[in-house]
């Protein structure tokens, strides 16, 4: 159980934070700015909250307890030390990517395919959830970059991957099952 007493410290006054492990790193350092966004998309997947119900807001609710435990994962370096650790890290597992495939898989399967690419927008929801889509999109593009330097988790990096393709189908979902998707007409304005 965290406990926050006091919510200001200080010691990151000095554009330092400490990792998981304690260890103290440049606010801007890459494995700092991969977990920061994973919160940012925490933060977008709230606001596609208050458009949604049923269903698709209790995934949503998911989709954030597993974006905790993404940067639960993500502010603890040194994975292959988890072993020797005082207690054992969080980190993502293959059961929460094959939630989000199975997930994915029922919710496309009563969409029409696409015969053209699509632009965000339709509904509330649709538009919140394309928003989720690209920041998921950033938020794997800096986990990617960070495993060329450091050892992550694979399931980091997969379970990133498939959550912008849960936003995209959930998009098309949560426009009349894609039937009120806005699409692109390629050269339209020329």
């Amino acid at each position: 159980m965290v406990v926050l007493n006091k919510i200001y410290t200080k010691t990151g006054d000095a554009g330092e934070t400490a990792l998981g492990n304690g260890v103290r790193v440049a606010k801007h350092s890459l494995r700092v700015t991969t977990y920061g966004t994973s919160d940012e998309l925490n933060a977008t997947v709230g606001v596609a909250r208050l458009q949604a119900s049923g269903d698709m807001d209790e995934m949503l609710a998911r989709i954030q307890n597993d974006l905790f435990d993404l940067g639960a994962d993500l502010c603890r370096p040194d994975i292959e030390r988890d072993a020797d650790a005082e207690y054992p890290p969080l980190r993502m597992v293959a059961s929460q990517v094959s939630r989000l495939e199975s997930e994915i898989d029922k919710m496309n399967s009563g969409l029409d395919p696409l015969r053209s690419f699509i632009l965000p927008g339709g509904s509330p929801l649709s538009a919140h959830l394309h928003v989720c889509r690209t920041v998921a999109r950033r938020a794997e593009r800096f986990c990617v970059e960070l495993a060329t330097m450091e050892t992550i988790n694979d399931h980091a990096v997969k379970y990133l991957n498939r959550l912008s393709d849960w936003f995209f189908v959930a998009a098309r979902v949560a426009n009349s099952n894609g039937r009120d998707d806005v699409l692109w007409v390629p050269g339209d304005n020329r």
